[in-house]
């Protein structure tokens, strides 16, 4: 009996000890799942697809089956092997594999645009490289049927005009089915893919092949959005499109003097503002902008490049909306547009991840959070005079 007795008083101080590791093991897990999977959809939870202005006057079978959902983010920038650090590419692709699966899971939009600069490496990456980076892509960024994904390339993808050549071009839309100058119609809306880094006007192979496709896809709209009874030669043989005003796609922006008009929290940070743009380099040139506002008249131009937001106008009435990184490698607030298109109006709004910062702050709390429960939990927390009074009856008992 007495032998019995003394067990369970021994055991006592080892169930304690284990049941208190067990909270703190609960408490790290929780912390864990709400900071690397519940935070994105707290986040995206809050984000509403914006009402088109012309949809409090449709019905709602009408209004749901004409308005186009559309999501789009720019310069995802993944990694490749020669400047990814293993421990930033697992951070930055697991962040963005999160918002992306759960935007799609939360907004359900019928199509997705990605406007360039998908890798990080892709102007210089091997073949062996390339086939990983194209790898993981697909891993991150895997939609559902229901949706469309469409991809625009960007310097990144196949170099700057210098380093572009007729084989990264080809490589990149064979495997995203890209091809300058395409038009893509959903819904009787038609988006123009532009690409930006050949509108170097220098008769390059690349820049005379993108140009002349973008041409042809001009005269077709064009002729297209003439009234049926207006009598053109020129237009007899086109076939037609929708009549509806284009909306570019494309990686650079195009021609503005520097980010100084631009405003808004995910907007450059006040010390780059004014730093003056370098054309075809920072922004497409002022002959090639003008170029594709003759060419097409578009509704909306949509951008991104500069990794920062930005809205201008262009002759007046032209809006361009440059689209912020989707990575935290590039920003402490990434964010994408969610698009409500008809084939006469759109209305944007944006929707931003979780802050990093906000993240790290979590982690931060927590961490101190369960250092003082641990030392509370040995009774080494005690009050300053207690502390010393027992450091003073130590130091007289030597």
């Amino acid at each position: 009996m007495l032998s019995s007795s003394s067990t369970t008083v021994k055991g006592l101080p080892l169930k304690k000890r284990l049941c208190f590791l067990l909270k703190l093991v609960c408490f790290v897990i929780s912390v864990l799942i709400f900071c690397e999977f519940l935070i994105y959809y707290v986040v995206i939870f809050q984000c509403r697809w914006p009402e088109v202005k012309g949809g409090a006057h449709m019905g709602k079978k009408e209004t749901s089956t004409s308005v186009l959902k559309a999501m789009i983010l720019a310069d995802t920038h993944l990694l490749g092997e020669i400047k990814g650090h293993w421990l930033d590419k697992l951070r930055r692709e697991w962040q963005m594999e999160r918002s992306f699966q759960t935007a799609l899971w939360l907004l359900q939009p019928d199509i997705v645009f990605i406007l360039g600069d998908v890798f990080d490496e892709g102007k210089w990456s091997l073949p062996q490289a390339w086939a990983d980076d194209v790898r993981r892509f697909r891993k991150i960024f895997k939609y559902p049927v229901s949706t469309e994904l469409v991809v625009i390339v960007g310097n990144h993808d196949i170099g700057f005009h210098y380093e572009m050549t007729t084989y990264k071009v080809n490589r990149f839309e064979k495997v995203f089915n890209f091809t300058s100058g395409k038009l893509i119609t959903r819904k009787g809306i038609n988006f123009v893919i532009v690409n930006s880094v050949a509108m170097e006007g220098d008769g390059c192979a690349v820049c005379r092949t993108s140009e002349a496709k973008l041409v042809a896809l001009s005269h077709k709209l064009n002729c297209s959005q003439q009234k049926p009874n207006h009598c053109n030669k020129r237009c007899s043989d086109v076939e037609k499109l929708p009549a509806s005003e284009p909306i570019l796609l494309q990686h650079y922006p195009l021609y503005r003097k520097s980010d100084a008009e631009c405003s808004g929290e995910d907007s450059a940070p006040p010390e780059e503002k004014n730093i003056p743009f370098k054309e075809k380099y920072d922004v497409l040139s002022q002959e090639a902008s003008q170029k594709l506002i003759w060419w097409f008249h578009p509704r909306l131009i949509l951008s991104g490049h500069t990794h920062s937001a930005c809205e201008v106008l262009h002759a007046g009435k032209i809006p361009e909306i440059s689209v912020p990184s989707f990575s935290w490698r590039n920003r402490n607030n990434p964010s994408f547009i969610m698009g409500s298109i008809t084939p006469t109006d759109f209305s944007l709004q944006k929707c931003f991840l979780p802050y990093e910062s906000r993240v790290f702050t979590i982690y931060c709390a927590a961490g101190a959070l369960l250092v003082i429960l641990i030392l509370a939990h040995f009774q080494l927390l005690t009050p300053p005079f207690y502390f010393a009074q027992r450091l003073i009856s130590k130091h007289k008992a030597v």
